[in-house]
């Protein structure tokens, strides 16, 4: 099943999901409901009779605990919005991207980087829990706010190919869709308990009033309505309680079948079956959590954060998740290994500017959200070939500002002179002072390593403050309208700061392809225009990729080159496709930039920028020399 299928999948899912939340809501609200409504009847007159239940009583109790239930889930959700760090700060994690401490620390922060890099995202907050045992999770709702969170005993007792499969493990939740299936889950359960929560309280404020001293002439009265308070409390403790234990029974079935496909997918990602079979035959010594809401997200985490009944137990037996890996385990546990630094890839002589074969867009198209082992050595050849200093600022969130400023200044000298004067008027010293430092290392980035090096900058990015945002948002703004002329691939990386910094508002894919042909003209004319050197080659390009689309054809030259007001439109319209469609526009791009027999690194560096803005993660398409390479 590839990644359109994955994620239309759980969008079906995730319908079922909350149909099944729905009719256990509806449950619990019926049964509440008939049982405070009963209780009323018994003490306003002391005997009950189902046909003389009061409609208006009934329609009251039922919105009452509709609306508890509603501010439960309301609450969590509006609390979850902020993405995958509020569950990772909640469990004590603390940030790594910015200043890893030790060798452990930043061996963990290289593998999640070389992953998503590998894998055609930006790279995640990695988040550090101070725990003994061994484990890990993703959380969030889109790969955008997305994090990565992993135990001090994980770092520290596994190898570094263990932890590779553990972060492909994770990254397989995020690309497939269980992350954003298992924080909204979150949300709702937390809605239902809140039932039980309110009954525990009435229960022990009912106990309380039970035993405080009474007059005599009104003990008769005042004991009715204590024991209407604790018939009441008592039966918002077992139907909320009840609500929450079917509730996690549905929470244990998902995850349970998705931890098999999310191992699966590890060692397709890494090519290296004992990596991740090695880290379960560890996990054997203890992965349960000791932080105060571990249970909470107990169906996030790599490993059995908490011990429960086989039937509450939100993931497989460990033995048959090893076994269906390594059919031969013995069923011993491995042994500690020696941490070794690994070593650094030698840097090709510049590979990205010799570009790539017509056919590796097609294969990068078919790995999206299946990452291979070639994959990770493009990431490591990526990483070794950007300057060090650029990978220092790229952590920090001033020299990531810097670095965005520097990738729009553009590759033509005249623009690239003219929009660094202007930043350094009215930019912040210390972030104009930061780029000229860099300036020079940005000039010397080979071609096709801009978006990598984004991709890098966004964990520091999102560390800025919210008044940060306004400003950047309006200085890049500023800049692009004096400068009047915006490249497309400036224009693809803003769109994906935009979408990662949260600027960008979240679309669902409903819209049929058919229903986009205007859109997708005005992204294959641009995208035709900047991959050729002069207008006969652009008609040919756009030709070839109109011809693969279910639309009448089109005449590149009464095509009108589209403002960045325009293709902003264009592709809020077209990120709205429904996911099983989008393969069909992802082809045409790559038929449209390999139309001349080859793809350059500036063609693959903006088709892989645009897709990403489509909710199209795609991996890095393979030099020739990786191609060639045995699997």
């Amino acid at each position: 099943m590839d990644f359109f299928e994955q994620q239309d999948r759980a969008r079906r899912n995730t319908g079922r999901l909350v149909m099944l939340m729905v009719l256990a809501v509806i449950t619990l609200i019926g049964t509440t409901t008939l049982v405070i409504a009963i209780a009323w009847q018994v003490y306003q007159y002391g005997n009950y009779s189902l046909q003389a239940l009061n409609a208006q009583l009934l329609g009251s109790v039922a919105l009452v605990v509709v609306g508890v239930v509603f501010l439960g889930w309301a609450f969590k959700a509006l609390q979850l919005r902020a993405g995958g760090k509020v569950v990772a700060e909640r469990l004590g994690g603390r940030l790594l991207n910015l200043k890893p401490q030790g060798l452990h620390e930043q061996r963990v922060l290289n593998v999640v980087e070389e992953m998503a890099l590998a894998a055609g995202v930006p790279v995640p907050p990695v988040y550090l829990l101070e725990e003994t045992s061994i484990n890990a999770f993703a959380a969030g709702l889109r790969p955008e706010d997305a994090v990565i969170g992993v135990t001090r005993g994980a770092i520290e007792t596994l190898t570094r190919d263990e932890l590779q499969g553990v972060i492909a493990h994770e990254f397989s939740h995020i690309l497939h869709g269980d992350m954003r299936l298992n924080t909204r889950l979150v949300a709702v359960l937390n809605g239902i308990l809140l039932l039980g929560l309110i009954g525990e309280l009435v229960l022990r404020g009912g106990s309380h009033t039970r035993h405080a001293p009474r007059s005599s002439s009104n003990d008769k009265g005042r004991g009715n309505a204590v024991a209407l308070v604790m018939v009441v409390g008592l039966a918002l403790l077992i139907i909320g309680y009840a609500g929450t234990f079917f509730g996690n029974l549905i929470k244990a079935a998902v995850s349970r079948q998705r931890e098999f496909l999310a191992d699966a997918s590890a060692v397709q990602y890494t090519r290296n079956p004992n990596g991740i079979a090695g880290a379960l035959k560890k996990l054997g010594r203890g992965s349960q959590l000791e932080a105060s809401h571990a249970a909470e997200y107990s169906h996030m985490y790599f490993g059995q954060g908490l011990a429960l009944s086989k039937m509450m137990a939100t993931h497989p037996p460990l033995e048959e998740r090893i076994r269906r890996i390594d059919p031969n385990w013995d069923g011993v546990v491995l042994g500690d290994e020696v941490f070794e630094r690994p070593a650094q890839p030698p840097s090709e002589s510049n590979e990205a500017t010799a570009g790539f074969s017509a056919a590796a867009a097609g294969v990068a198209i078919a790995s999206i959200g299946e990452p291979q082992s070639l994959h990770l050595d493009e990431a490591r050849d990526s990483l070794a070939q950007i300057d060090e200093r650029l990978r220092d600022a790229a952590h920090d969130p001033h020299g990531a500002l810097a670095i965005l400023y520097g990738l729009l200044l553009g590759r033509d000298a005249d623009t690239r002179q003219q929009r660094m004067s202007w930043m350094q008027a009215n930019l912040a010293p210390l972030i104009s002072d930061r780029l000229l430092d860099l300036d020079s290392a940005l000039q010397q980035l080979p071609a096709g390593r801009r978006l990598p090096l984004l991709e890098l900058s966004i964990p520091a990015l999102k560390q800025l403050e919210p008044l940060d945002f306004v400003t950047l948002k309006r200085d890049i703004g500023t800049l692009l309208i004096s400068t009047k002329q915006l490249d497309l691939i400036e224009w693809a990386l803003l769109r994906i700061v935009e979408r990662n910094l949260g600027m960008q508002r979240t679309v669902d894919g409903r819209l049929p392809l058919a229903s986009l042909g205007n859109e997708s003209c005005v992204l294959l004319a641009a995208l035709a225009r900047q991959g050729s050197s002069h207008e006969h080659a652009a008609s040919e390009a756009f030709q070839a990729a109109w011809s693969t689309l279910p639309f009448t054809p089109r005449i590149f030259a009464e095509q009108p080159e589209a403002s960045v007001t325009e293709l902003n439109a264009a592709l809020h319209r077209l990120n709205q496709m429904r996911p099983l469609q989008k393969p069909q526009l992802l082809k045409a791009m790559a038929r449209c930039i390999e139309q001349d027999g080859r793809i350059s690194a500036s063609e693959a560096e903006l088709m892989r920028a645009v897709a990403d803005t489509l909710d199209c993660p795609m991996p890095p398409l393979l030099s020739d020399r990786l191609e060639a390479a045995p699997a």
